[in-house]
């Protein structure tokens, strides 16, 4: 499928060559930006049936701790690599904010909510987890790449019901050296004892995408954007 690509100050976008009926918003890692995953859009070499809009937003630049407070493009900042670390709360929530934006922007352009699948690489796919486990209309599924839940503790409290069967398609490499497997695993886990319906792959590969997570990439989207569903309420 050919796409026509622009940029504005918070996205990158990928419009389709027909009329868009669903969206993949997908959030960059620490220190990259909405650039990053673009050209990943053409290997998924998805059918032109699903009519995809890809939207890649930017982090805002702040500093962060874990990286001796260099500022860069960055959900939130980052104490320590550990899963016993203080989490900055008021800096995921606030992207989970940003995120609502952009899903309130395709529902204002005629989106469904079920076509809109919310995708995210390492600390984007924690913000991809926290917020579109909490957003009040059901939403098309979650991809969540080589990352792990946020604030997990308080995901019972805060869930949306609409969402609790929402499709999660969850990657990780099992040589991660920067959020190992373990992490992904946990939050797996953790996510399944809630009740959520959990698509888990691991690859043999460190803090990155590989073609053969592509490919499932590329089919799990072809199943849950598909027309009929991404039309859906």
């Amino acid at each position: 499928m050919n796409y026509r690509q622009s940029e504005t100050p918070a996205s990158v976008v990928l419009e389709p060559t027909a009329n868009a009926t669903a969206c993949v918003i997908w959030l960059h890692g620490l220190g990259a930006d909405g650039h990053d995953f673009v050209p990943i859009v053409p290997e998924l070499e998805l059918p032109a049936s699903l009519a995809v809009r890809f939207v890649f937003p930017h982090a805002p630049i702040r500093p962060v701790t874990i990286n001796n407070g260099m500022r860069m493009r960055a959900w939130y900042d980052i104490l320590a690599l550990s899963g016993a670390a203080r989490q900055d709360e008021g800096g995921i929530r606030d992207s989970a904010a940003t995120l609502d934006d952009f899903i309130a922007r395709e529902r204002e352009r005629g989106i469904a909510a079920r076509g809109i699948v919310i995708a995210g690489f390492s600390q984007g796919g924690a913000i991809a987890l926290h917020g579109a486990l909490r957003y009040p209309e059901r939403l098309g599924g979650i991809m969540a790449l080589s990352t792990y839940l946020p604030m997990a503790e308080r995901l019972a409290e805060e869930a949306a019901a609409a969402n609790r069967d929402v499709p999660i398609l969850m990657c990780h490499g099992t040589a991660d050296p920067m959020l190992p497997v373990q992490m992904g695993e946990q939050s797996r886990d953790q996510l399944v004892a809630a009740g959520y319906p959990v698509e888990w792959k691991a690859y043999p590969m460190q803090h990155q995408v590989s073609l053969a997570e592509i490919a499932d990439i590329a089919a799990w989207l072809g199943t849950h954007l598909s027309p009929s569903r991404a039309q859906a309420g």
